[in-house]
């Protein structure tokens, strides 16, 4: 079954009651062709707020094909980059709660208020041929967000990004309470002058969260700020950073066949967590430059195996 979408300036949140509205069974086994574009409004209050502009809950089952989505999200940056200007915090993109087997092929996400796609409380996702774009200096508009929650089998494959934030596991520990990510594979993927590459992140609190068996593979570095990095000492603009331990337990990431450049001199930084260190994390063929020249690596409570080319030398 498929159902079509054309072009919608509203905020959109499909849950049970758009089974009736639109004539599809969201619990069994559909595809949703986006033929053309779909465009936010340009005025960012109308959204304001809310979590997701494009939002899916508790959906099984469920393919996104194809198609743009264009956040409009310059006016919201403009708005943030003035001094003393009241802003809304601006919304996701899309967004998945609760929902299982998910898959997204093919799709174009431009110039989101904040996060382009974001999965909380979902298992079995694939991500492929995705391309994410917004300008550099846009405020959090990472390619795609996995906060904590019990994330399983999750393929991220064929994804070009930049300018932006890269991709992000995290951020974790922001309740004590609170699930994991696991079993994420995420390969194929080209980053462009980003300020991240593949990056998990945790706050300095304390928490029962972690992340176990993720895996990144078959990755170009161009121009990239931090190509690999784990930071367990998140804190964003260094304001109310309670000077915490990260109680995320990270465990069995692989970077395999990463390369590139970095555009900075460090270029494999492991920043873990005092209380809870990182354990075997593993660098297989990796070859990052800065500047034709060999950058640096940084680790701090990681603990793992280097093993082929390892450029720069590994700290682990």
């Amino acid at each position: 079954m498929s159902c079509l979408w054309s072009e919608t300036r509203r905020k959109n949140r499909f849950d049970g009651s758009f089974n009736e509205r639109m004539g599809c069974r969201l619990n069994k086994v559909i595809t949703m062709r986006i033929d053309g574009s779909i465009t936010a409004p340009s005025d960012y209050n109308v959204l304001g707020s809310t979590m997701s502009w494009i939002e899916f809950k508790s959906v099984d089952g469920l393919s996104i094909r194809g198609g743009f989505l264009d956040g409009k999200g310059t006016g919201l940056w403009a708005c943030k980059a003035a001094s003393g200007k009241s802003c809304p915090t601006g919304v996701s993109t899309l967004g998945f709660t609760n929902s299982n087997n998910i898959k997204i092929y093919g799709l174009t996400s431009l110039n989101s208020q904040l996060f382009h796609i974001v999965f909380n409380g979902c298992t079995n996702v694939k991500v492929q041929g995705v391309k994410v774009t917004a300008a550099g200096n846009s405020p959090n508009t990472d390619v795609r967000e996995m906060i904590a929650f019990p994330l399983a089998l999750e393929a991220i494959e064929d994804v070009i990004c930049g300018p932006g934030h890269g991709i992000s596991i995290g951020s974790l520990g922001r309740d004590f309470e609170e699930e994991g990510v696991q079993n994420v594979t995420v390969k194929k993927v080209t980053f462009i002058n980003t300020q991240n590459g593949v990056r998990i992140k945790s706050f300095g609190r304390p928490s029962k969260g972690f992340v176990n068996h993720v895996v990144f593979q078959h990755a170009t570095m161009i121009n990239v700020q931090n190509p690999i990095v784990i930071d367990q000492n998140y804190c964003p603009d260094h304001i109310n950073c309670h000077g915490e331990v990260s109680g995320v337990q990270i465990n069995d990431v692989l970077y395999q066949d990463i390369h590139g450049t970095s555009a900075t001199g460090v270029a494999v930084k492991f920043d873990c967590s005092k209380k809870n260190p990182c354990k075997g994390i593993i660098l297989e063929d990796v070859k990052l430059n800065y500047k034709n020249q060999q950058a640096k690596s940084q680790c701090a409570n990681a603990g793992g195996n280097s093993l082929g080319l390892i450029e720069p030398s590994s700290c682990l």
